[in-house]
């Protein structure tokens, strides 16, 4: 057996049809940038999500660009995240002339831990950047709590001078469509982005993504900044970027939206298959020199599933070093037809681009440790019962 890992293919002969004759309408009207299209699409994520804006936008990383230069992020000023997502997260952040200020993660879920969060808040903290690892939101009334112990201080101390309470942006780049306490990931925190870069679980054919928001004055800004800081044709009253999504990508998201809820229920049955098949195997499994780690998902929260991620981690009994014995484990699962991927292998803290924060191993502890246990398993919503069954006897 071959297994697709995120199997892209079979789901646009699913809705190929349709997906192509919004193309062709799109290549016939020549509205390459900004075509109605667009507009559709933004009412349509406003729709599923309960945000009042939805701004779209040319990639996931411009979509955390956008929401940054929007509260205003000036060089010296710090944002808090962690260290364990992609780069594009804490990049962003470098990119404004702003500090990553890393705090480590929850050992369970992945997500920043709030309880690390206070130590780290300065007079120059602007922003927290919470990010929805692997597509489940983090635990935001730990996190606003945290922020709400803060600035009741800081208001004390500062009293009518206080003015500047710290932002809260969701990078939901992986979490499109998941929730917290019934609420959608995307209508969390005073902005939230995400990305529709193919692979995702909504993802358009090339680069895109989008910027929510209940703020009035901060949507109008960000409709501007993403284009170049414009009120009106050639009038500028920002300095701003070409962010835009563009028409053809808009027109397949428009397609896909539609079917993309039963799409996501698909992918949350997958990884319950998964966990059943993994458990069940685990409990018939006598000699254990090495422990699977399932996903684990809050009660309060829904999950997007952008990965089903497992740890394998060695027992007591076993010395081997955790990211050897994971190699092996990839190896021998590509032997037999079955892909996996590492999401992900380093830290941003120990990646060669954040040298001159200073930050040495050891710093951030849990990360470290994930890094090194972390492995994906094949996930897309069309996976057999098949295909999980032989992936669970294999792993």
């Amino acid at each position: 057996m071959k297994i697709d890992f995120a199997n892209l293919q079979y789901q646009h002969d699913l809705y190929k049809e349709e997906i192509e004759q919004a193309l062709l309408s799109v290549a016939r009207k020549c509205n390459f940038i900004m075509g109605e299209e667009v507009n559709e699409l933004e009412r349509g994520l406003e729709k599923f999500t309960g945000a009042k804006h939805a701004i779209s936008c040319s990639s996931g990383t411009d979509a955390l660009l956008l929401a940054m230069m929007a509260l205003d992020i000036k060089p010296g000023d710090e944002i808090i995240t962690t260290p364990f997502t992609f780069i594009a997260t804490a990049e962003t952040i470098a990119f404004l002339g702003a500090k990553p200020v890393f705090v480590d993660i929850d050992e369970i879920t992945y997500n920043i831990d709030p309880l690390k969060i206070e130590e780290k808040i300065t007079p120059k903290t602007k922003a927290i950047i919470p990010v929805s690892l692997y597509g489940q939101p983090c635990d935001m009334d730990a996190i606003q709590a945290v922020l709400d112990k803060v600035e009741g201080r800081r208001q004390k101390e500062e009293g009518s001078s206080f003015s500047n309470s710290i932002k809260i942006i969701i990078d939901g780049a992986q979490s499109f469509g998941s929730t917290y306490k019934g609420k959608s990931d995307s209508n969390l925190g005073d902005i939230s982005c995400t990305s529709f870069f193919p692979a995702k679980p909504l993802g358009c054919y090339g680069d895109g993504g989008a910027v929510f928001t209940n703020n009035d004055e901060l949507a109008g800004k960000i409709k501007s900044l993403r284009v170049h800081g414009q009120t009106k044709r050639y009038y500028h009253k920002y300095i701003g970027m070409g962010g835009r999504l563009d028409t053809i990508q808009a027109a397949v998201l428009n397609v896909k939206l539609k079917y993309y809820k039963a799409d996501l229920a698909l992918r949350q049955e997958v990884a319950s298959k998964y966990t059943k098949a993994l458990m069940k195997k685990e409990e018939g499994r006598e000699e254990k020199k090495y422990e699977i780690a399932l996903p684990y998902i809050d009660e309060r929260c829904t999950s997007a599933y952008a990965q089903y991620s497992i740890r394998i981690k060695p027992s007591a009994f076993n010395l081997q070093p955790s990211a050897s014995l994971r190699e092996k484990v990839q190896e021998k699962l590509s032997s037999v037809g079955i892909p996996t991927a590492v999401h992900y292998p380093q830290p941003l803290h120990l990646q060669e681009c954040f040298a001159y924060l200073g930050h040495k191993e050891g710093d951030f502890p849990i990360s470290e440790i994930i890094a090194n246990e972390i492995m994906s398993l094949p996930m897309n919503p069309y996976l057999s019962d098949e295909e999980i069954d032989y992936i669970a006897s294999h792993l």
